[in-house]
């Protein structure tokens, strides 16, 4: 039974300019679990998440490595790396109103993320396809509002259209990068758990980025501590939040570069 992890960061840097935004930090995620990425904003944890799908613009210079699957993600060609994007890599943005196009109907918008990797699929197929993943994320009615657009939707229903975009090709790999900040309360709570839902059904492994804590602590089976570019601290989710050894390290002036209670954290 092959038990290497799904996605390994290792070692990985980001620098724009002379800024370094992401310093020599390492992780892994396994097939099926959720590690929850936190941290303050601009701790880099969407540089990070950007360089994983190769979407950081070409000034940025990225040293260290990411292997999904045991392959390679800094090492392929342009081409092989979109054959990834929205296929075994997909990811939810924080903000619908700016990821999608307000001028095109939600149905087509979802449409697109299927035709990108399969352009020969038939219509009526493709439109079985596209339907079944809105109801999959519960949009009302989706037979009938495959053709409305995104400004008809709530905020709430308008991240489920990300998310249906997101899994419709049943990607292997979901990151989702501040997926409820938006969100009311009661709202951000019906979003976490169809994600669980979605994980078990297709058996995600995922990336959940959030500065939130307590969002993160009903999601992730392990945590990974982002502070000033670094991983400060990670471990399982239920020792983290039990003991945060950073928490009380940094009040102390002690803080590590890293302080890892994961007995798999080395892959």
């Amino acid at each position: 039974m092959d038990t290497a992890p799904l996605l390994t960061v290792d070692h990985l840097s980001i620098a724009f300019g002379s800024h370094r935004a992401v310093k020599d930090i390492s992780f892994h995620i396994n097939a099926g679990e959720t590690l929850g990425l936190v941290g303050e904003s601009g701790s880099g944890k969407s540089a990070t998440s950007l360089a994983m799908l190769r979407l950081l613009p070409p000034s940025a210079q990225i040293t260290g490595n990411i292997s999904f699957s045991g392959e390679s993600l800094l090492a392929l060609s342009p081409e092989a790396i979109r054959r990834h994007r929205g296929r075994n890599l997909a990811m939810i943005f924080q903000e619908p109103m700016t990821a999608l196009n307000p001028v095109m109907p939600i149905g087509a918008q979802i449409a697109e993320a299927v035709l990108a990797h399969h352009p020969q699929v038939a219509r009526k197929a493709l439109k079985e396809k596209v339907i079944e993943a809105m109801r999959q994320v519960a949009l009302p009615d989706p037979e009938h509002r495959f053709g409305d657009y995104p400004h008809q939707f709530s905020g709430g229903q308008r991240q489920r259209i990300l998310i249906a975009m997101a899994i419709v090709n049943q990607p292997r790999l979901l990151i989702a990068d501040e997926p409820t900040t938006a969100l009311d309360v009661t709202v951000q709570a019906q979003i976490l758990k169809l994600l669980k839902d979605l994980q078990v059904r297709h058996q995600l492994a995922m990336l959940f980025i959030s500065h939130d804590l307590a969002v993160v602590a009903q999601v992730a089976n392990r945590v990974a501590v982002m502070h000033h570019g670094q991983i400060v601290e990670q471990g399982p989710a239920q020792a983290l939040f039990h003991s945060p050894q950073h928490i009380h390290q940094e009040a102390a002036g002690l803080c590590p570069n890293h302080a890892d209670r994961s007995p798999a954290a080395s892959g």
